[in-house]
């Protein structure tokens, strides 16, 4: 769990506290969002592996190109992991990036329109999208992607622009490993 730790965000770290801001819900991406990358993953290290079956420059060819594929995967992959999406009883902020860390934030009372995208494969895999307008130009929390179980979280979004919050959502995401 120490490495887990070390690669997460750690965004109790932006809220503020001391303005009576609480943290309702932080969620991450759903699994989908690193299917794709844990595919070129796979293949990176089938391509790997069986550089070791050639000589010369067809070995390192191989062996470069599985190396080059996998670490672009295993980026991703982190990238999809560190991002993270935030309700608050002020407002929603998204907190994303590896080596340097972006964040964006809209207040809720600002937030006009909440329209919720699902796909096909998001209906049958409980994810979709969230976009958000707001009175203002487009801002950087515009589009929030591969939000898992969106019809909850959409839910739990309204009470808190309403002011209505049941006691038993203000968590944090359960760890489920999903």
């Amino acid at each position: 769990m120490g490495l887990l730790s070390w690669l997460d965000p750690h965004v109790d770290k932006f809220i503020l506290t001391t303005a009576g801001e609480t943290k309702v819900v932080e969620v991450r991406k759903h699994w989908a969002a690193s299917a794709w990358p844990a595919v070129r993953l796979a293949i990176s290290i089938v391509i790997f592996v069986n550089a070791f079956a050639f000589q010369g420059a067809v070995y390192w060819i191989l062996f470069l190109l599985g190396m080059l594929l996998g670490l672009q995967a295993l980026w991703r992959i982190l990238y999809e992991y560190r991002d993270r999406f935030v309700i608050t009883n002020q407002r929603v902020f998204r907190v994303h990036g590896i080596l340097s860390t972006a964040r964006a934030s809209v207040p809720l009372l600002r937030i006009l329109d909440i329209t919720v995208r699902k796909s096909v494969i998001g209906r049958w895999l409980n994810y979709g999208d969230f976009i958000f307008e707001s009175a203002a130009q487009v801002q950087g929390l515009n589009e929030i992607t591969y939000v898992k179980d969106i019809d909850q979280r959409e839910d739990v979004l309204r009470m808190v622009m309403l002011g209505e919050l049941p006691q038993s959502v203000v968590t944090a995401e359960e760890d489920d490993g999903t």
